[in-house]
């Protein structure tokens, strides 16, 4: 009896969670300021600070990962530096968001997390400010509109495909590499626009 109550404990906590990221991630402003409807109004601020609309992405297919410099998934970092190479022409980019969410496994500083991108996996693909992934006080505007697909990230290098439209298609969890078949055929099918 009292795992039942538990287990109902965690379902009640857990749709609750839900409930708020979505009423949260609905009121977060937009580039033009009106309510968030694709993932393409939010604006974020570049890993140096700057101002970034992701707006500039619209019309693009994304892959929107949350990255960690001393995580035993960091040396997906090749992977996704490759699938950015391969598939940049293609109107595809790569999104990293730094987050010290888990294992406090990003600590560093924004030039110490750009340093060891550039020296360790010469990352190109376009890196935003350290953000806070999980629900709760805090929380990025940019996952609160990413759970609204029923998924935030339970460990670094959690993956979502964006289409074209700015709309939340699939969601991969950390152990999903870039080289995964499945993620592949997912981000072909968002470029095919199917």
């Amino acid at each position: 009896m009292m795992r039942c109550r538990a287990c109902w404990a965690v379902g009640v906590v857990a749709v609750a969670a839900a409930t708020w990221s979505a009423a949260a991630s609905q009121q977060a402003p937009s580039a033009t300021g009106g309510a968030v409807t694709s993932f393409y109004d939010l604006r974020t601020s570049t890993l140096d600070g700057k101002p970034a609309d992701l707006a500039q992405y619209r019309g693009t297919v994304s892959l929107v990962v949350n990255v960690a410099s001393f995580c035993g998934y960091t040396p997906q970092y090749a992977g996704l530096e490759r699938l950015h190479r391969e598939l940049k022409g293609q109107g595809f980019t790569i999104l990293g968001f730094p987050s010290n969410d888990f294992g406090e496994q990003e600590p560093g500083t924004a030039q110490e997390i750009a340093n060891f991108c550039r020296l360790n996996y010469d990352v190109t693909f376009p890196m935003f400010e350290k953000v806070v992934t999980r629900n709760g006080s805090g929380q990025s505007p940019v996952y609160a509109f990413l759970g609204r697909s029923g998924h935030l990230p339970a460990w670094n290098f959690s993956k979502y495909v964006i289409d074209r439209q700015g709309r939340v298609t699939a969601f991969f969890r950390s152990d999903v590499t870039p080289e995964d078949p499945k993620l592949r055929a997912t981000i072909s099918r968002a470029l095919a626009g199917s």
